[in-house]
């Protein structure tokens, strides 16, 4: 056993309102100690963060470089050599979950600091606190209330009310967002620039000094506040700021890259002092831009703090050298950046796997079938458990086709960062809509949406609705019609309950006449009922991805003949989710990985405009391009030992193909670490991702494989005007495409030489029943292989197949 040490701060009497100076001189403390075995295991680099004690430090830290373990060891060492007690070390995280799990490791070996970190936390967690001190300052008592979302929105909506503002054209929900971003930017209402005076109408401004004036009357603050409030508090109050200032001798910070203005300036009025400050973070990882981080403040940190010391974490002990080579390939085109070369000790493993589907669906089988052969182990590697597997997609709406292929398969998952695709509010909200199209006696549905969006119609309103129908012993949709007719309610209520149900009664019979197609019909009910609208018209940063997955829920339409059959397929999936025990595949958003980690990635989605995304680029140009590569970056790190890459040539969008072009990203990974796989089923089985490496040598092909990429090339079966577009693109960003890929065709308006129902032979695939047809393309399926998107030209009838000679 080694040797046991614990280091408790003797002062058990200690409070925060004793004097900040303690008792025993900082000389007497640093006696000597036994060695410290907490800088055991420490590499080069990081030995010098924790060592480096005075002035500023920026511990700029690349993925899997052990940043946590350096930052935790800093903190015990500046108490082991005594320039701090744990009550003069400020250590701010960006979650609260992080606080709690380093203060947990603190207090174990080789550290064993039991006496608590008080001043480890949120931002917002550590001013809640000194705003509870120093309230009056800002016209507030201590006993102050946090205002929630809810609560804030409703008093925004009276402001909006009384300004004789259209609460529709000009909702609150937007002023919410305008505002929050003010705080974001540490503006009160007579800072906000000229330039923003314009926001919401022009009344933005008088409406924020208003917003201000109503919390304080009612002794409250949004989150906002919390941290606006305390860099106002250490800008005019002068001797508040040296309190802090002398009592917080060491200043730590995670996440630097994440920090936002208020946030920042915040820090600097802290550090101002001594300038004891250490900030870590990784520039190539900031990726909350959309909620007001700014990279630059990383950036210039070395502006900030003159003579400040930077130290490069570059060793990961995460990832392969592929890996790591495939994620700096693609970073290293940002030009708003530091610095660093991210190197390993492992000096194995796979290439990053680069893949090309016909579509989403077919890339969501083919993801399947590979976490199941990585299960069983039949990739040549260890088997790999489910937990061991994750899929990081770019946008929410990306999760549905794999949700609805893993539960038809049986493959359990998780969504980690929100719910599951049909949990979502916006899903369930328009579902009830389609339920009710169906069977308008759907009381529970018709509850759900009756006033979503609003109209006017609260909850007693909703009792009338309720009292009335069952008095007449008849559902809830009737006894809104006998509320309307007796005119039992009145004002905007009666004339917008009139409206829904004479639009429940149209929609309703569409669906029995069959008088539109189900996927027009769909679109139609979220239309006029002003559901989506709802949605374009809600500012905040949440609406763009809900209009999103209403869409996506649109194109999953598309796969079944009417409305009820879609319900039905639904309600399936809800009964037959697993138990929330055993081990399950991880699907989430590319920012909800951030700081996780796996031994498998799967990144489906690489297309311009889905990713990067289109919206981003648009909103914010180069900046918004530079976060989206970042976000890539963040992807390909999270991986260990796999990382597969892959796209759609097509995405089928409210019933028609959309060719879609490959990632400019995919353009970005160096070849010499990127293995092009040949997908099952694109282009006839016979050709790998969709000509995406010039590099690929024939090795990629596999020998089955071979002899049909030469049918493929020698017919000349893939020169659709999609991919004759994605040729010309390619090459106008300099990728060259394989020549076999340059001459093949497909032609979405030839006349199939098969029907519906004929067995068919593949050489690949083996015998199956053709199950839709649409120009050259077939799907069938399969006795062995399942179903399959191919090319009609590798197809031949089941009774000529013994004459073909393959």
């Amino acid at each position: 056993m080694g040797h046991r040490w614990r280091y408790v701060w003797g002062m058990s009497d200690y409070s925060e309102d004793d004097a900040f100076e303690a008792a025993v001189p900082l000389s007497q403390r640093a006696m000597a100690r036994p060695a410290m075995p907490y800088l055991d295991g420490l590499n080069p680099a990081q030995r010098q963060a924790v060592e480096t004690l005075d002035g500023p430090v920026l511990m700029l830290a690349g993925a899997g470089t052990g940043k946590t373990k350096a930052l935790m060891t800093r903190i015990a060492h500046l108490i082991f050599k005594g320039r701090a007690n744990p009550d003069q070390v400020l250590a701010v995280t960006f979650t609260n979950k992080a606080a709690k799990e380093m203060r947990a490791r603190l207090e174990k070996e080789p550290f064993g600091i039991e006496t608590p970190m008080r001043w480890m936390g949120t931002f917002h967690s550590i001013s809640a606190k000194l705003l509870r001190r120093h309230a009056e300052l800002v016209g507030l008592q201590s006993s102050f209330t946090i205002l929630d979302s809810d609560d804030q929105l409703r008093l925004l909506k009276q402001l909006v009310v009384a300004s004789d503002l259209d609460e529709k054209r000009w909702p609150p929900r937007m002023l919410a967002g305008i505002i929050d971003g003010w705080k974001n930017k540490a503006l009160t209402p007579d800072k906000v620039p000229v330039a923003e005076s314009g926001a919401f109408d022009g009344r933005g401004v008088d409406l924020y000094a208003a917003y201000q004036r109503r919390l304080r009357d009612l002794n409250a603050v949004d989150f906002g506040d919390i941290l606006l409030h305390m860099v106002t508090i250490f800008q005019t109050h002068p001797d508040v700021l040296h309190q802090y200032q002398t009592r917080f001798r060491y200043i730590l910070v995670d996440e630097y890259q994440d920090t936002n203005v208020a946030q920042y300036l915040w820090l600097r009025l802290l550090a101002a002092g001594h300038k004891n400050i250490c900030c870590v973070g990784d520039d190539d990882q900031s990726i909350y831009g959309w909620r007001g981080a700014e990279v630059g403040n990383i950036l210039r940190f070395e502006a900030d703090f003159p003579g400040a010391h930077v130290v490069r974490l570059e060793e990961n002990y995460r990832s392969t050298p592929h890996i790591l080579a495939a994620a700096s390939g693609v970073i290293a085109a940002n030009k708003g950046r530091l610095g660093k070369t991210l190197f390993t000790s492992v000096k194995e493993g796979e290439k990053v796997r680069l893949i090309g589907h016909w579509d989403g669906e077919e890339e969501a089988r083919w993801i399947g079938e590979e976490i199941e052969a990585s299960q069983r182990g039949t990739r040549g590697m260890a088997p790999l458990g489910l937990d061991n597997m994750a899929i990081l997609v770019r946008a929410s709406h990306q999760m549905r086709a794999f949700e609805d292929r893993f539960l038809t398969i049986g493959l359990p998952y998780r969504v980690i960062g929100g719910p599951r695709f049909y949990e979502r509010m916006e899903i369930r909200d328009a579902m009830a809509y389609f339920r009710l199209a169906v069977s308008p006696a759907d009381d529970l549905a018709f509850e759900r949406i009756v006033n979503t969006p609003k109209r006017g119609l609260g909850d007693k309103a909703v009792q009338t609705i309720q009292r009335t129908a069952r008095a007449n012993d008849v559902p809830l949709v009737e006894g809104a019609r006998l509320v309307c007719q007796g005119r039992l309610l009145g004002g905007k209520g009666l004339k917008e309950l009139t409206e829904l149900v004479a639009g429940l009664d149209r929609w309703h019979a569409q669906v029995r006449a069959e008088a539109d197609t189900h996927v027009e019909l769909a679109e139609m009910i979220l239309d006029e009922s002003g559901y989506t609208g709802f949605w374009q018209n809600d500012k905040t940063p949440e609406a763009p991805g809900r209009l999103e997955n209403l869409k996506e829920l649109v194109k999953a339409l598309e796969n079944f003949e009417n409305l009820q059959g879609f319900l039905e397929h639904v309600s399936l999936i809800m009964d037959n989710e697993t138990e929330e025990q055993g081990e399950k595949v991880s699907i989430m958003t590319l920012h909800a990985a951030k700081g996780l980690e796996f031994p498998a990635v799967f990144l489906p989605g690489w297309e311009d405009g889905l990713f990067p995304s289109q919206r981003s680029m648009d909103e914010s140009g180069l900046k918004g391009l530079e976060e989206e590569r970042r976000l890539a970056y963040v992807g390909i790190t999270r991986a260990e030992e796999l990382c597969t890459i892959s796209f759609a040539a097509n995405r089928r969008v409210y019933g028609q193909w959309q060719s879609q072009m490959p990632s400019r990203f995919i353009d970005e990974l160096p070849a010499d670490h990127v293995e092009v796989l040949t997908p099952p089923g694109l282009y006839g089985g016979g050709y790998g991702a969709a000509g995406m490496a010039a590099s690929a040598s024939p090795a990629i092909m596999g020998a089955a494989g071979s002899d049909l990429h030469q049918k493929a090339h020698d017919a000349d079966v893939y020169n659709s005007p999609g991919w004759r577009r994605l040729q010309t693109r390619s090459q106008q960003r300099g990728m060259a495409m394989p020549s076999e890929a340059r001459n093949m065709t497909i032609d979405a308006t030839a006349i199939s030489a098969f029907c519906v129902d004929e067995r068919v032979f593949h050489q690949k695939f083996g015998y199956g029943n053709v199950l839709a047809i649409e120009g050259d393309k077939l799907e069938i399926a399969f006795d062995k292989a399942g179903t399959k998107h191919v090319v009609g030209r590798f197809i031949v009838s089941a009774d000529a197949a013994d004459d073909v000679p393959f």
